[in-house]
């Protein structure tokens, strides 16, 4: 899912990316989990069998930008994200991947947690 650099968080809830609008239900998703502090949908591009992308409630724009308070919630985007591959029979495994910065390849300035599965993941990657 890309969208080009993402401009200011405003303080709205989600912030102001493409993902604060699907947090904010503003732009439609094929919803796999949601609690208080994130939220989990299918890629609507995705790069493998099952991709999946969980997000954070808290705009946090990449990891870079995190602070120590936020490890919890950092934790919590894996846990969801084991839990939604185990719902959607990933038990041959999958891959986590957190994107960083331009070089990094992220697209959306929401850190997002991508969850890759279904086939065998090739190393290193692209």
């Amino acid at each position: 899912m890309a969208e080009g650099t993402a401009k200011g968080q405003n303080g709205r809830a989600g912030g102001d990316t493409i993902f604060g609008k699907i947090i904010r239900k503003e732009i439609p998703c094929d919803l796999l989990h949601e609690d208080d502090k994130c939220i989990a949908f299918h890629d609507i591009e995705p790069q493998a069998p099952t991709h999946f992308l969980v997000v954070p409630k808290k705009p946090i724009p990449q990891l870079s930008k995190a602070e120590d308070s936020d490890a919890e919630l950092l934790g919590h985007l894996m846990i969801v994200g084991k839990k939604c591959a185990l719902k959607l029979g990933l038990t041959n495994g999958y891959r986590l991947v957190l994107n960083e910065g331009q070089d990094g390849g992220q697209s959306v300035y929401h850190i997002h947690l991508h969850v890759f599965g279904g086939r065998q993941m090739l190393w290193p990657p692209g």
